[in-house]
């Protein structure tokens, strides 16, 4: 029996700030369906080149009390980037907090507006451990 990945579902209780967070990732929009009747949004965002492996952002129109909320049950979402480095410095430009920073060049962890663990993990191998990054302490839980 074949299985195929789809996708991964977080909710989301800011479509927007949500959609701006993961367009930092480097995530662009690949396809969205409105339902009326169901009162909902879904927005598949994906990497360029990686449309296959979208995460899909559902957003309740009429909200989601429990959003957000400690989504750590979750797991986390795990994307590869080139520069691990620059990739945390816009984030952190951007106002996102660097949970984990990349001490060892290697990975760093960062929250989405939503409050789902993201895992961001230097393609190839890893850099060479640098300032401000290898000195920095974890912040909050990731």
């Amino acid at each position: 029996m074949k299985t195929k990945y789809l996708h991964t579902m977080v909710r989301v209780k800011d479509l927007e700030a949500s959609m701006r967070f993961y367009e930092l990732l480097g995530l662009r929009e690949t396809r969205r369906t409105e339902s009326e009747q169901g009162r909902f949004t879904l927005v598949f965002m994906a990497a360029p080149g990686d449309e296959d492996c979208p995460v899909e952002l559902t957003h309740n129109w009429d909200g989601d009390e429990g959003l957000p909320s400690d989504s750590r049950h979750f797991g986390h979402l795990a994307y590869g980037v080139e520069n691990i480095y620059d990739k945390c410095a816009e984030l952190e430009a951007a106002g996102v907090t660097i949970n984990r920073p990349p001490r060892d060049g290697r990975m760093a962890f960062v929250r989405s507006p939503d409050n789902v663990s993201i895992e961001l993990l230097q393609m190839g191998p890893a850099l060479e451990p640098a300032e401000p990054w290898a000195s920095r302490a974890n912040v909050g839980r990731w």
